[in-house]
């Protein structure tokens, strides 16, 4: 029996394959006349039509599509038609026609109706995965449009910062604030160029992109310690206190091991989580700070402590304590941060008596205590 297979509508290699396969078996060892396998396509009529995308046959006939095959309009008692359906979705038909010198038994039926069922259950997933590639494609498509339109205002906005910079005098209170707008520009463009590689095929030689959870703050130029990763999150989070009237307490004195302790895109990103969350979900004029501990560091905030049935649900993702639910967010920042955290060999925990973590904290509140390993020791 031979296979000619027609053009087919939009299906996957793999799954002709696989059909290829079956009408193949079920041709070994008997006689039929014609194998085919119909795919049912929207029409503007009403009815779907059934259009052939597989056939084996014992002639030297190409099977046409089942609307336009004079032979179905005539009856016979050689041809069976099996649906193929997958749930109460009817996705096809297997057409058997057996040759003028067989009959019908019931392990030829049987054996048809085994066949029609697995080709069911691949057609079914064969369908279900080209709908999913066709939304990712659209979904692609569309972030990549947004990547397009960011760019346009945040070089408008670095354009004006570095001419509002240059009007400034070197001794103006307000560069700090025009480079610090310049500093958080260069951030958003990078994770920009992150989001644009994302999906992006790696070719050969190449490195694969960098995730954009891992990008650190400033420059990656050499080797960046703990403060420098460190210093423009607290900047940051001083005029973020200051904007919205509430006390911040940060590092007065920096520890000497601060300066010294090599640091990495995974801290700067977990503690730009914690400190995001903490202003955003923290009660208006509550205090935040973050404090520096020998073998970590604290976010903390001097709110009303966590609901004790939501401590350990709120680091899962997509999980929101019901005081943040009508607030704008995804539930990922904890979830992502102390992923980072464990994925580095460190931890992060939830402490809602700050004090007991340093005597200078508040008695009751929220702390998020992220703890690094012991730096490796050489020789």
């Amino acid at each position: 029996m031979s296979i000619r297979p027609p053009d087919p509508p939009r299906l996957t290699d793999r799954f002709l394959a696989f059909a290829d396969q079956q009408l193949n078996l079920l041709g070994r060892g008997r006689s039929f006349l014609h194998l085919g396998i119909y795919l049912s396509q929207a029409s503007e009529e009403g009815h779907p039509p059934l259009v052939l995308v597989r056939q084996a046959s014992g002639s030297e006939r190409t099977l046409p599509s089942a609307e336009t095959d004079p032979e179905l309009r005539l009856p016979s008692r050689q041809r069976r038609w099996y649906p193929l359906q997958d749930g109460d979705l009817i996705l096809g038909a297997l057409r058997a026609d057996l040759a003028p010198t067989q009959s019908w038994d019931a392990q030829i039926d049987q054996t048809l109706r085994d066949c029609a069922a697995a080709i069911s259950h691949g057609l079914g997933r064969d369908l279900e995965c080209l709908q999913l590639r066709q939304a990712l494609d659209n979904q692609q498509n569309q972030v990549q449009t947004l990547i397009h339109q960011l760019r346009n205002p945040l070089s408008a906005l670095r354009t004006y910062a570095q001419l509002l910079l240059r009007r400034l005098e070197d001794s103006s209170e307000h560069r700090p604030l025009v480079e610090g707008m310049l500093s958080e520009q260069n951030q958003l463009n990078r994770y920009i160029n992150a989001l644009d590689n994302i999906g992006q095929p790696v070719l050969e030689g190449q490195q694969q992109p960098v995730s954009p959870l891992m990008l650190p703050p400033g420059s990656t130029v050499g080797r960046a310690t703990l403060l420098d990763l460190l210093t423009p999150l607290i900047e940051r989070a001083r005029a973020m206190a200051t904007l919205q009237g509430r006390p911040w307490h940060g590092p007065d004195i920096w520890p000497s091991w601060a300066s010294h302790r090599e640091g990495d895109g995974a801290t700067a990103e977990i503690v730009a989580n914690l400190l995001e969350n903490a202003f955003r979900y923290s009660p208006a004029g509550c205090p935040i700070g973050l404090t520096l501990l020998p073998d970590g560091l604290v976010v903390w905030d001097g709110g009303p402590p966590i609901d004790p049935d939501e401590r350990d649900s709120i680091f899962e993702k997509g999980t929101r304590g019901r005081r943040g639910e009508e607030l704008p967010g995804t539930g990922l920042g904890l979830a992502l941060a102390r992923q980072l955290a464990q994925a580095n060999g460190g931890d992060l925990q939830l402490h809602v008596q700050p004090s007991r973590l340093q005597a200078q904290l508040p008695t009751e509140g929220n702390a998020f205590r992220l703890s690094w390993p012991e730096p490796t020791k050489e020789g």
